[in-house]
C-alpha cells in the first residue's frame, strides 16, 4: 500500500515554481494598479484604445511611409505584416490555449479602467504582442524608425497593465511573441541588409569633400527634383544639371567633360545612359535612384542621398562587372537584365499607359493584355539547335531568390551571365508563372537556367523586341552577349563607415 500523502504540506517541484510565479505576478499587478504615476492617466489609457484594432499602428505605418524614402516604406511594410502574423497567432492560437481569467479591478482606480472591458481570456496579451510585432519589425529594416517607436510600443504594452486588463505576464509573453512573430517574417522575407552584396573589389575613387568635382545629371522625368534638391544640401559643393528626357544623353556628355566623377539621378534606363558615358570617358560614377524600380542602385547598396554622400566624402567604391550585347548595328551594355519574347512586348505596352494611371497599375495591365493576347513563341538558335521560346532573359549577375523576397543579385562583380528560359508550349501564362515560382530550381520542363561568360543567338526574326534595363529596341540580326569583368567604377557606401 503507497504511504499516506499530505495534501496539506506545501508544493514542491515546477508546482512551488510556478505557484510562486503566479504569486509574484499577482503582486507586481497589484503594486502597478496601486501606485500613482505622474502624467500616465492622461496618456496610457487613451494609447492603449488607440491600439485597439491596430489603429495606432496602421496610422504609424502611414507616417513613416510618408516620409518617401525606400527604407522607411520597407520598414512600414515590414511593421504591418509582422503586426498581422501576430495578430493571427494570438487569436487562432495563443488566446485558446490559455484560457485565464482578466485581473480583478479592485486595485484598479475607476479613472485608470477602460469604458470597454475586454471579454477575452488574458494570456498573452494581443495589444503587447502586436506593439512588439510591429516596432520589432520596423527596427529590423530601419533601426532609426524603430528606435522612434519603440516607446510608443512600450507604453502600449505597459497601459495594458495600468489599466487593469492584463497581468505583467500577460504582457511579457505577448511581447516576446511579436517579437519572435518580427524575426520569423524576416526568415521569410529578408530584410535588405541580411542581402547587401559585398564591398568587393574595393576600387580607388576620389573623395569628394562637400561634393566637390561631382557633375550629377538628374532626369527630370522620372520626378527626381526633391532628390535633385537633398543631393545639393548635402553637397553643396557639387553641380547638379536637372534635365528633360529628350536631354539626358546630351547632358550627361557634356558633363563628362567638366566632371572628376559623374553623377546620376534618374531610372535604370537614366542609369545605363549614364554607365555607357562613364565607360567611354573613364570616369568613376555616383547613381542616387530616382526611377519606379531602381534595381543597379538597390543592388549596389545605395538607397537614398545619405548613402550616396557618405560614400562620395570618404571616397568609397567598388568595382563592378557591365554586360554588353550587340545585333547587327545595335550594341549597348546593360547593368541589370537583358530579355526577348513576352518581356519586351510588355515594356512596350506599359510605357503606353504609365502616364495615364501610373506606373504600377500600368504594369499589371500590361501583363494581362499581353499574356492573353494569341501569340506564337519566340523562335531562337543557340548551340546549333533551334528552341521555341517565351521568354529569355539575361541577368549581369547572378539573382538570388531569399524566402518569399524577389530574386536580388549578391554579387555585383560575379563574372557570369544568368541565364533563364522559359520553353516554348502551350498556355505561356502558366509556364512562365511556374518559372517564376520555381526560384532556385534550374531545370524543369517549363523552364531552364545556366551561368556563362557569353552567349550567341542565331535565327531570330529581325524586328523582334529586345529589352535592355527597361529599355526597348529591335533585332537586326545575330544577337551577342557578353561579359566585361569588373569595367565600372562606382561608388557605394562600404561598412562600417
Amino acid at each position: 500500500m503507497s504511504p499516506d500523502v499530505d495534501l496539506t504540506a506545501p508544493a514542491t517541484g515546477t508546482r512551488a515554481v510556478l505557484k510562486r510565479l503566479l504569486t509574484a505576478d499577482c503582486r507586481l499587478f497589484e503594486f502597478v494598479a496601486e501606485r500613482r504615476w505622474p502624467g500616465a492617466e492622461p496618456v496610457l489609457p487613451r494609447l492603449s484604445r488607440s491600439a485597439n484594432h491596430g489603429v495606432l499602428w496602421c496610422a504609424a505605418a502611414a507616417a513613416i511611409a510618408a516620409s518617401r524614402t525606400p527604407r522607411a516604406r520597407r520598414a512600414a511594410v515590414r511593421g504591418l505584416a509582422s503586426l498581422s502574423l501576430a495578430s493571427l497567432t494570438i487569436n487562432t492560437l495563443g488566446k485558446r490555449s490559455v484560457r485565464r481569467p482578466r485581473p480583478v479591478l479592485d486595485p484598479v482606480p475607476l479613472v485608470r479602467r477602460l469604458k470597454r472591458q475586454p471579454i477575452t481570456t488574458s494570456f498573452p496579451s494581443g495589444h503587447a504582442a502586436s506593439a512588439a510585432a510591429f516596432a520589432t519589425g520596423v527596427a529590423l529594416e530601419s533601426p532609426a524608425w524603430g528606435a522612434a517607436v519603440a516607446p510608443v510600443a512600450a507604453s502600449v504594452a505597459l497601459s495594458r497593465v495600468y489599466t487593469g486588463v492584463h497581468f505583467p505576464s500577460d504582457v511579457l509573453a505577448g511581447v516576446a511573441l511579436g517579437a519572435g512573430v518580427a524575426f520569423a517574417v524576416r526568415g521569410i522575407v529578408p530584410t535588405r541588409a541580411q542581402i547587401a552584396p559585398p564591398a568587393r573589389p574595393r576600387a580607388d575613387v576620389p573623395a569628394l569633400p562637400g561634393g566637390e568635382g561631382l557633375v550629377l545629371v538628374a532626369n527630370n522625368g522620372s520626378g527626381t527634383a526633391d532628390r535633385a534638391r537633398a543631393l545639393r544640401d548635402a553637397l553643396p559643393k557639387a553641380e547638379v544639371v536637372e534635365c528633360e528626357p529628350d536631354d539626358v544623353t546630351a547632358e550627361l556628355e557634356k558633363a563628362a567633360g567638366r566632371a572628376r566623377v559623374l553623377g546620376v539621378c534618374g531610372g535604370d534606363g537614366t542609369v545605363n545612359a549614364a554607365a555607357e558615358t562613364a565607360l567611354r570617358h573613364g570616369l568613376p560614377l555616383a547613381v542616387l535612384p530616382g526611377g519606379t524600380l531602381n534595381h543597379f542602385a538597390y543592388d549596389l547598396g545605395v538607397e537614398d542621398v545619405r548613402d550616396l554622400s557618405r560614400a562620395l566624402e570618404n571616397g568609397d567604391g567598388v568595382r563592378v562587372d557591365v554586360a554588353r550585347f550587340r545585333s547587327g548595328n545595335k550594341r549597348g551594355v546593360f547593368l541589370n537584365t537583358f530579355s526577348l519574347g513576352v518581356y519586351p512586348e510588355l515594356v512596350r505596352e506599359r510605357e503606353l499607359w504609365t502616364d495615364r494611371i501610373g506606373s504600377w497599375p500600368a504594369g499589371v495591365l500590361a501583363a494581362l493584355k499581353v499574356l492573353r493576347a494569341d501569340r506564337h513563341p519566340l523562335r531562337a538558335e543557340f548551340q546549333g539547335r533551334p528552341h521555341p521560346l517565351w521568354l529569355l532573359f539575361a541577368g549581369n549577375g547572378t539573382y538570388h531568390r531569399m524566402g518569399l523576397a524577389p530574386g536580388r543579385r549578391l554579387d555585383l562583380a560575379d563574372g557570369v551571365l544568368d541565364v533563364r528560359v522559359v520553353h516554348g508550349g502551350p498556355r505561356p501564362a502558366l509556364r512562365l508563372l511556374s518559372a517564376a515560382l520555381a526560384g532556385p530550381l534550374t531545370r524543369s520542363p517549363a523552364h531552364a537556367a545556366v551561368q556563362v561568360g557569353r552567349l550567341h543567338l542565331t535565327g531570330i526574326a529581325p524586328g523582334t523586341l529586345l529589352a535592355h534595363d527597361g529599355e526597348v529596341t529591335e533585332v537586326e540580326g545575330e544577337v551577342w552577349l557578353e561579359k566585361l569583368p569588373e569595367a565600372l567604377t562606382v561608388y557605394r557606401p562600404l561598412p562600417g563607415n
